[in-house]
């Protein structure tokens, strides 16, 4: 451990981390270890921009919130969390992809009946969504948890909207029988990712785009199958190609389909879910 240097202090390090009984952590920091001792050769970051990144990272740290994760936010945007999805999820073709979670999913969500309305009087356009979730052999799934969650016309998920004690656009929901689900609620809108931040930070700096463009979360967990925890987009936004968060896809876009049943119109958005097993 004496006299070392910028090349024998890697090997120094990991050997301090060799009596690690859990080969999994063992393997991950040394991993992580070897990574960020090469990043450091190859940048040669000065005192005063490490200081720097340390102070950076310390910030995002503290604009963390039950209300609000800034490192979600700063994993969404250099691509990491899709990174982590994709490594994670290498399903076959016809299932229904993943996409980001984001930070807005709450686990403490209202349960609703089928075709019930989660907009809580929150004004915009009506939307309906007809979904039914099948295996890969085309099999309706009953019973599955169907997560719903979304921003209103303005881009506001109801935790930004002022004077809106309960939920709102959220909600759980199951699968009947045949596999279907409907869920009435209102068209969101494109929004521009928290920018007030660290992350905003970053944006501004690297001179990118901060909307998203609109879409609708949507999680559906069955026991025996894979969760997907993914999203639908209009294909018509404009936002879709600069997606700050790399969330868009093109098989998780639909088209704008106004009906109108005799109340007034609404968008029809309908979709079917794939849902694989659990390998």
């Amino acid at each position: 451990m004496l006299d070392l240097d910028e090349k024998t202090i890697t090997e120094a390090v990991l050997r301090t981390m060799a009596q690690t009984a859990d080969e999994r952590i063992r393997t991950v920091l040394g991993s992580m270890v070897r990574h960020l001792h090469e990043f450091v050769r190859e940048v040669a970051p000065t005192e005063a921009e490490w200081a720097g990144a340390i102070d950076f990272l310390t910030r995002t740290g503290q604009k963390c919130d039950d209300r609000r994760q800034e490192f979600i936010l700063l994993s969404d945007v250099l691509g990491v969390t899709m990174l982590v999805d994709a490594v994670n999820y290498r399903r076959g073709s016809g299932v229904t992809e993943n996409s980001v979670q984001g930070p807005f999913y709450r686990q403490e969500r209202p349960e609703f009946a089928d075709g019930a309305d989660i907009s809580n009087g929150v004004p915009g356009t009506p939307l309906l969504l007809r979904a039914v979730v099948v295996d890969t052999a085309g099999a309706p799934i009953a019973g599955a948890e169907f997560d719903v969650w979304h921003a209103d016309g303005e881009g506001r998920y109801d935790t930004e909207i002022s004077g809106l004690d309960d939920a709102a656009m959220r909600g759980l929901f199951r699968t009947g029988r045949d596999g279907t689900v409907s869920v009435r609620s209102i068209a969101p809108a494109a929004y521009p990712i928290p920018d007030d931040g660290p992350v905003g930070e970053l944006m501004r700096t690297t001179g990118r785009p901060v909307m998203r463009p609109g879409h609708i979360h949507v999680r559906i967990a069955a026991p025996g199958f894979s969760t997907v925890t993914t999203m639908l987009f209009r294909d018509d936004d404009p936002h879709l190609g600069s997606d700050p968060v790399f969330g868009s896809r093109r098989s998780l876009l639909y088209p704008r389909d106004v009906h109108d049943d005799g109340q007034g119109p609404f968008d029809l958005v309908e979709r079917t879910f794939v849902l694989d097993r659990e390998h």
